[in-house]
């Protein structure tokens, strides 16, 4: 091939990669796709269009579509408006660090050009431009594309699993919080009754009508409920300094809890999304290994002070050996691995959706039924308050059965925060603690 120099040998260069690059664009493939998934870049450093992008991706658009459950104005929307705004979301940042290498990737079948400095045999230095073009990969550079697409997506389910996990933590805190706080109170007004049960039985033994054994009794009783309303208050102090740390404002003020709706919503579990994301990306992983065990069609060529070229080149794949075709089904095999991932997520995330569901069922009946039984031990008691007060009873047959009504009151509080808690728990699977959006 005739060597030619200067300017004119540099542009023939590389419009021949352009118009081979063009013919073969933007896949550099052979296929038929005529638009980048990550094609649209924008001027300011992101990926441009980023609504064109997203929509079509199926588990971005599902993410978007996403609305928090929380009421708006409510304790728990508080609580989560002051842990989100003090989040250092280290999943953001991964997730713009996947688009950036997303579009890179976008642009992935343009012509390479790189500079090429040797030292020849005359102790001269020959300086060349290097540019190559990759006509046909087996489709390589168009895997690579969907790859940085399914990273970005992965990362932005990331991001969405990260800031609700963070919400449930930062709620069930919250929860902790309130239920020390019901439980002190509860607690004081046991030590409140119980003292004047104790009174009594004092005034009792002092004027020799009961044995002092009853009265030894109502004292450690009472000893055991200051035990447990320290505790109360203790667990209620450690909660609410882990959640003011976790939001960097007081949130002591706040109050009540709400309810979550969050049964039937009909969302699929971010678990699930996650899935299907990482399957795309280990199809698209699988793709590139593929084609980097075939051999391509590369066009390139040299201009500067030694130039040569174009030229056209058959190869870069691996050498052909009798492995091959082993390892080609072995890739294929992946794929395969990859999609049989998404079977068993979706069957282990509805598993637990259904059994949170049930269990949320199962906790508003036994709370209904708490409430209940609270309600008919109240009643035993003014009953058996009233015999007291006619002289038809004793001290502690009225103690024991106050004991009854307060351990109707402690059930109570247990079911009411186990069922909060379990909803939070659901709602967090779906991705329902925060708007997609937002996120």
């Amino acid at each position: 091939m005739g060597q030619w120099n200067g300017p004119g040998r540099w542009a023939a260069c590389v419009a021949v990669c352009l118009v081979l690059s063009g013919c073969m664009a933007p896949g550099g493939t052979g296929d038929d796709e005529t638009v980048s998934r990550f094609g649209a870049i924008g001027a300011g450093g992101g990926i441009g269009s980023e609504a064109t992008d997203e929509s079509r991706s199926a588990v971005i658009s599902a993410l978007q579509g996403r609305q928090s459950i929380l009421p708006p104005g409510g304790s728990y929307d508080q609580v989560a408006g002051a842990v989100l705004a003090a989040n250092s979301r280290t999943a953001e940042a991964e997730l713009r660090a996947a688009r950036l290498r997303a579009e890179a990737a976008s642009k992935n079948w343009l012509p390479k050009i790189g500079p090429n400095i040797s030292l020849t045999s005359l102790s001269e230095v020959v300086a060349t431009i290097f540019v190559e073009q990759v006509l046909f990969d087996h489709g390589r550079l168009r895997s690579e594309r969907l790859f940085a697409k399914a990273d970005v997506e992965v990362a932005a389910v990331g991001l969405a699993q990260d800031t609700n996990e963070r919400l449930e933590s930062a709620l069930s805190l919250y929860l902790d919080t309130a239920e020390a706080r019901e439980r002190f109170a509860l607690e004081g007004r046991t030590l409140k009754d119980m003292s004047h049960f104790q009174w009594v039985m004092n005034e009792c033994v002092q004027g020799g009508v009961s044995d002092r054994s009853d009265l030894n009794v109502l004292n450690q009783k009472l000893a055991e409920i200051r035990a447990r309303q320290a505790a109360a208050q203790e667990a209620s102090v450690t909660a609410m300094a882990e959640l003011n740390a976790m939001s960097g404002v007081p949130l002591d003020d706040v109050t009540g809890i709400d309810a979550l709706g969050v049964a039937g919503r009909g969302v699929k579990s971010l678990a699930v999304l996650r899935a299907e994301a990482e399957r795309d990306r280990d199809i698209a992983q699988a793709q590139v290994d593929r084609a980097g065990l075939l051999p391509g069609l590369t066009a390139s060529g040299t201009t500067g002070s030694s130039s040569d070229g174009p030229d056209v080149t058959v190869g870069g794949g691996q050498l052909i050996g009798f492995g091959t075709g082993a390892n080609l089904k072995a890739i294929e095999m992946a794929k395969d691995t990859a999609q049989r991932r998404v079977g068993q997520a979706t069957e282990d995330a509805a598993r637990a959706e259904r059994r949170l569901e049930a269990r949320i069922v199962a906790l508003e009946r036994q709370a209904s039924e708490a409430r209940q039984l609270e309600t008919q031990a109240k009643a035993n008691l003014d009953l058996f308050q009233s015999q007291y007060d006619a002289g038809q009873r004793q001290v502690m047959d009225v103690v024991g059965v106050y004991e009854t009504y307060a351990s109707r009151q402690s059930a109570a509080v247990d079911l009411k925060y186990e069922l909060a808690r379990t909803r939070l728990e659901l709602a967090r699977r779906l991705g329902l603690l925060a708007d997609g959006s937002d996120i």
